[in-house]
């Protein structure tokens, strides 16, 4: 008998750990197929499952008894990094939501995230009041000091709500400035930069944890921007004050914030803030941190850079009367040299090729040279399409993407352009043909 109750007693622990499910409904439904689920943590998302995505929209996934509470993300589409949603599990609740490309999130069970839900939507639209007093240059500070009441009374009530809560970390860390007296909008919005993040902790686990770090960074520094200076001059003022505010923050998360911004800006052609960010703090991160692989992606960037000079390679230099190895730097031929990469093997190029060297000779009053490096598996096809451009110095490198040549100017597809100086100081990078075209006509 006694054997028997030990044994009953034994399952109960087990019996007692509920498994919670997350069902989700996607539309319009034709445009998933499926949808995989991670555990984020400060340092890792870790995968846990995925469910197939029916006809009618719906997937439904269990959590097994062994998943923690923490943040979870659902991916729904590639790339990854862009396609995703953060979900709270409290591991006390299932989770169900309908979630459109157009109109967002809903949540149709669980009080913690309808919690967060609501928070949002509540904060958004005080904002949103506060914005439209601000726009029709009000001067009736009644009014506004009431609007900021109703700001402040929101925020206390969904921070003592959510007490205990996963949400709390969100909305606490969201509190925002709140003035105590009436302002004008330059005071208000410089009072905003002032205070944007003090009560967020750059250290806390359940903020790295989610995309709430890199949101509020990036709502810094592309969203204060203030008239009387230019977009790059403020961006860099504002990653100073940025970089301040995570100064206590860990080497990984300074990391991964700055580089956050860097590759936003990198892409967006903002070439001179981002090597601003590289000097100032990634640089010496990834180096404290031995990130050989952020090392090489941000020096391998600012070396190609507007303003640089282009990194040198060997030329088999042939004028009809001496053949010998020359490089790029020693070149003193043109007051500027365009340098094309391309591949016998790209049709794009091929179109483009015979354009640049059409155009190369309508330009009368101006010394060019085309440089075209072909990036190639092999020199046959390659060697047979240089004889239609005997204008060009022709360079091949071999092993196509993996060339160091290419390696050496980041090219990831042909055809590349690059516009160099008598000094071979990048001074240009055309996105196409027309784009260079453009840029050399103007320099006429």
């Amino acid at each position: 008998m006694i054997r028997k109750l030990l044994t009953v007693l034994l399952f109960i622990p087990l019996l007692s750990l509920s498994q919670q499910k997350i069902k989700g409904t996607f539309s319009p439904a034709f445009e998933y197929d499926w949808i995989l689920i991670y555990k984020v943590t400060p340092t890792h998302s870790n995968y846990v499952g995925d469910a197939r995505v029916d006809e009618k929209g719906i997937f439904e996934f269990e959590l097994d008894s062994t998943q923690m509470a923490g943040m979870y993300r659902i991916v729904y589409a590639v790339p990854q990094e862009e396609y995703n949603f953060d979900i709270i599990y409290n591991a006390r609740e299932n989770i169900e939501f309908t979630f459109n490309s157009e109109t967002g999130l809903e949540y149709q069970e669980s009080n913690e995230n309808k919690l967060m839900s609501s928070y949002t939507n509540s904060m958004a639209m005080v904002s949103q009041s506060i914005g439209n007093f601000y726009n029709q240059k009000s001067t009736d500070s009644t009014a506004l000091m009431s609007i900021f009441q109703t700001q402040k009374e929101t925020q206390k009530e969904f921070e003592n709500i959510s007490e205990g809560t996963i949400a709390s970390h969100f909305i606490k860390a969201n509190r925002p400035y709140i003035p105590e007296s009436f302002q004008d909008i330059q005071r208000y919005i410089s009072n905003i930069r002032t205070h944007f993040f003090d009560h967020v902790d750059f250290n806390n686990e359940v903020l790295q944890s989610s995309n709430f770090l890199v949101e509020r960074t990036l709502n810094f520094v592309f969203g204060l921007v203030a008239g009387g200076q230019s977009d790059a001059e403020m961006y860099k003022q504002n990653i100073v004050d940025v970089a301040s505010a995570m100064e206590k923050a860990s080497l990984q998360t300074r990391k991964m914030l700055l580089h956050i911004v860097w590759r936003q800006l990198s892409e967006a052609n903002y070439e001179e803030v981002a090597n601003f960010i590289t000097d100032q703090y990634l640089l010496s991160i990834a180096k404290e941190l031995n990130d050989s692989e952020l090392i090489n992606e941000i020096t391998s960037f600012k070396n190609i850079s507007r303003g640089e000079i282009a990194p040198d390679f060997d030329i088999d230099w042939d004028d009809g009367e001496t053949k010998e190895k020359k490089k790029l730097s020693e070149l003193d031929i043109a007051d500027n040299y365009i340098v094309v990469f391309w591949s016998s093997g790209c049709s794009h190029c091929l179109e483009e090729l015979p354009q640049l060297r059409d155009f190369i000779k309508s330009v009368k009053d101006q010394k060019l040279k085309v440089i075209a490096v072909g990036l190639e598996d092999d020199e046959y096809r390659w060697k047979t399409e240089t004889y239609e451009y005997p204008e060009f110095i022709h360079v091949i490198g071999l092993g196509k993407w993996d060339n160091e040549i290419g390696n050496k100017y980041n090219i990831t597809s042909t055809p590349t352009y690059f516009i160099l100086d008598r000094d071979k100081k990048i001074i240009a990078k055309p996105k196409a043909i027309d784009d260079l075209k453009d840029f050399v006509s103007a320099q006429k």
